[in-house]
């Protein structure tokens, strides 16, 4: 299991009773700026770091004076927007001090349930930390219904990790960790230090308590957990309202973590590998042995395309004699594909019309 020292990706949940101040409606600047430190501290030793943020109703709402009660859909949407500046404008201004760049990142869960939604995200989201770029991650509630919504934070924050291939994941919460029942109303409650396997046992001890500001509960939690360590991400759940929280974890705070299943990558090439392909892409000697280097598939050394397929469609790569190189998930379509074939990337745009992704099929998307 991959140690937080260690981590080369993580990511951070991090809740609405956490950021604003139930009371006042106001934002927690100085729990928010000590929360930068801890990104700071990750991002000097090298690794990327995605926060998934919630809080843009819950400071709209304070802006618009909507009180604590219940809100209609309509309003919801609205204090969204009006939160949501307030949100991105408080992160930035926390993280620049620290030579921290940031960005937006509004997403629904027709996102990761569309591949080439999905693909656009990954993409997008591998971009920005290839500069450097902290993204902050939220559920675009300014126009998300009950049927395109994750619900919840948790469950975003662990498909995102999936999404971006992460090693950790950090759900900063109200309790400290999984308890065997909730710890308010029973006081001999024990606390998991580390879950190997979520049973249906555990599964059976998740409660639904929740606090007024946030909506998810510990089932939530425990649903992310199970797609977070299937794919490969350790996860950890533990107490958020402490300054600078990352650093507690490291020090030796409370938390549970449970235990991933194999490393991102693998579990990712696994998932891709069982996909049903949707047509083929035949390549020449030179492309064949740039994809046993681990390189990307790029259209000058495709010689044929097969079958009828979509972005972010699976499809198998044939090598120069027929031979299977494995499966990759394509950058384009099938009729697109035909028209780059052979072509150098550069030469992409004056061909389709529009400029693409430089490879058919990246190495990230592949399973050889």
């Amino acid at each position: 299991m991959a140690s937080l020292t260690s981590a080369r990706r993580i990511v951070v949940k991090i809740g609405s009773a956490l950021l604003v101040d139930r009371a006042s409606g106001d934002l927690r600047a100085d729990w928010l700026h000590a929360l930068a430190e801890d990104v700071a501290m990750l991002k000097a030793r090298g690794a990327d770091v995605i926060l998934v943020s919630s809080g843009s109703i819950a400071l709209g709402r304070g802006a618009l004076g909507l009180g604590q009660g219940t809100l209609a859909l309509e309003q919801s949407q609205a204090a969204a927007a009006v939160g949501q500046i307030r949100l991105a404008r408080a992160y930035e201004d926390c993280l620049a001090p620290h030579g921290i760049t940031t960005g937006q990142v509004l997403v629904t869960l027709e996102d990761s349930a569309d591949r080439r939604r999905y693909l656009n995200s990954r993409a997008t989201m591998e971009t920005l930390l290839s500069f450097g770029v902290v993204p902050i991650v939220n559920e675009n509630d300014t126009i998300a219904t009950d049927e395109i919504r994750y619900g919840d934070n948790d469950r975003l924050a662990a498909q995102v990790a999936v999404t971006v291939g992460a090693d950790v994941a950090i759900l900063l919460s109200d309790v400290d960790g999984f308890y065997t029942a909730n710890p308010s109303n029973d006081s001999s409650a024990r606390r998991f230090d580390l879950i190997e396997e979520i049973s249906p046992e555990i599964e059976a001890m998740a409660g639904d308590a929740g606090s007024g500001l946030s909506k998810g509960g510990m089932k939530t939690k425990l649903m992310a957990a199970k797609t977070a360590t299937g794919a490969g991400c350790a996860l950890a759940i533990t107490q958020g309202a402490v300054l600078r929280p990352i650093k507690a974890l490291e020090d030796g705070a409370a938390a549970t973590w449970f235990r991933p299943k194999g490393d991102p990558q693998a579990a990712r090439k696994r998932w891709i590998a069982a996909m049903k392909p949707r047509g083929t892409i035949s390549v020449d000697a030179g492309a064949a042995a740039a994809l046993g280097k681990g390189k990307s598939l790029l259209p000058a050394g495709v010689t044929a395309v097969t079958g009828d397929f979509g972005r972010g469609d699976p499809v198998v790569i044939l090598g120069p004699k027929g031979q299977g190189l494995g499966t990759g998930l394509a950058r384009y379509t099938a009729a697109e594909a035909r028209l780059i074939r052979g072509c150098r990337s550069g030469d992409i745009e004056a061909i389709l019309g529009y400029p693409g992704r430089a490879a058919l099929i990246h190495r990230d998307d592949m399973a050889t």
